[in-house]
């Protein structure tokens, strides 16, 4: 996640750039092998950012979260909204396939209302 430096004895410096974002999740997939899972989130990244950051080595964007209001106490002018069609979409768009997991990163299918996790 990028540091935001507003409000810490570090405001006077400036907070990460995009590109500065991009590069930490690349060299991350390349330096921590023994992590299995790379988050993207979208919510501080914005979410055409999290799509480059899947091609860069992340591999969760994470689609659990459709409304968010935290980094509105840090600086941020408003809570970060989008729909589960739109996460999916911007994930196809990007070249990969959607797919819902829970906290364990164990699959999860939809019946309507009800849900499993895939074994």
């Amino acid at each position: 996640l990028p540091f935001f430096p507003d409000g810490s004895a570090l405001e006077n410096l400036p907070g990460p750039a995009g590109l500065e974002n991009l590069r930490t999740i690349a060299v991350a997939r390349l330096m921590l092998d023994n992590f299995p899972h790379i988050k993207a989130f979208w919510i501080m990244q914005t979410l055409p950012m999290a799509q480059l950051m899947l091609e860069a080595g992340a591999d969760d964007i994470d689609g659990t979260v459709v409304w968010y209001d935290i980094t509105k106490a840090v600086g941020e002018g408003t809570h970060q909204e989008t729909t589960v069609t739109d996460l999916q979409k911007a994930i196809e768009e990007a070249g990969y396939e959607p797919v819902e997991r829970d906290t364990l990163y164990r699959r999860v299918e939809r019946d309507g209302s009800a849900w499993s996790v895939r074994s």
